[in-house]
Order: C-alpha cells, then structure tokens, then sequence
C-alpha cells in the first residue's frame, strides 16, 4: 500500500490489539489489489443503548487508481447484538477484499487485447553481422527473421530476451518471420543510447 492505514476511532477505546488487528488486514488487501493507494479506516460506536443488532459502525474507505473509491461499512443494528468489535472489523474487510477482486475482475475483462501489442515470441538469437536472428514462439516453435522484417528499424534494438509480436509463414527451410515487432524489454539502440 502507498500511504499507510489511517485509523480514527469514536467512543471506542484505541487499543493496541485494535489497531494491530486493522493493520494486519489493512496490509492484507494487497494481496487482493496492489495498486490500493490509501486506507482509512474509521471505527464508532453511535449509540450506546440498541435493542438489537451490533451497535458497532465501521467503515473503510479505499482508493485505487485511477478513480476508484471503494467503501466497505458495517453499521449498527445489524448483525449480532453481542457481536465483538473485531468480529465487525473483520467481516468489513472481508467485504473490502470482495469489492477489490470485483474491482479486478471488472478492470481485466475491460482490458483491450490489440494485436501486434502482445508478445507472440521472444528473441532467442540474433546475429547482427550477418542480419538475421530466430524467435521462439510461446509455444515452443523456431522462426527465423531477417533484418528486412523487423518494423521500425528496430533490428539493432533486439536483444536474447526481448518479447516481440510476429506474423510467420512457412519458407524452405522452416518458419520465417515477415513481421517482427518489440512489444517488451527493447534492449539499446546500436548507438548505446536506451530505447
């Protein structure tokens, strides 16, 4: 998390078990979402005198990029009427933690998947002096290239490792690549200035 949690409490004791019991699962959100940016967290109890339910209110209230804001609350009246406050604590992070994978599962199916962004293949070889290299697609297979297939003169940019987007035919002797794009880990420019 970015910013610590921040905590305020109203007509409830700050105990140090409070306050760890919240940092524990303030830092336990990231491992749900960990572009959570800020944390408050705030704990009351409005009324002293329900007839039922717990009489404890909490709210978290999070920030994630870009400009999502995300509440998770337990008011009073609900729940148990003798429910414990870290029982309430609880089970508002457990709420916290089902709006961020929601949150996730909305963002990952409004991704956008273009093609020639995706890396198709990484550079398994390359020799300058003579222009040429090989690829080895995500599935396992050899493509050779040529310096004339890479986009963007970009062929002095390769480097063994760098992710790349492809489009292949067969040739005489194998796969070749007629199209050869960086999408990931550019390596440096012939010049040795970074890419």
């Amino acid at each position: 998390m970015n910013v610590p949690v921040q905590m305020s409490f109203r007509d409830v004791e700050k105990t140090e078990t409070l306050k760890e019991l919240i940092e524990n699962e303030a830092t336990s959100l990231e491992e749900v979402n960990d572009h959570v940016s800020s944390c408050r967290v705030s704990v009351e109890r409005p009324q002293k005198h329900l007839k039922s339910g717990s009489p404890y209110r909490v709210r978290i209230d999070m920030t994630v990029p870009p400009k999502h804001e995300l509440v998770a609350r337990r008011e009073p009246g609900h729940g148990e009427m003798h429910e414990e406050l870290e029982t309430v604590i609880l089970d508002t992070f457990d709420d916290a933690r089902r709006q961020l994978r929601e949150l996730n599962a909305r963002q990952h199916s409004e991704e956008k998947r273009h093609p020639g962004q995706e890396t198709t293949a990484l550079v398994e070889r390359v020799v300058p002096e003579e222009n040429f290299g090989f690829l080895k697609t995500l599935d396992g297979r050899d493509v050779y290239f040529h310096r004339n297939s890479v986009v963007n003169h970009d062929f002095d940019r390769l480097a063994v490792g760098t992710g790349v987007w492809h489009t292949a035919e067969m040739g005489a002797e194998g796969l070749q690549a007629t199209t050869v794009r960086i999408t990931d880990k550019p390596g440096r420019r012939s010049n040795g200035t970074a890419g």
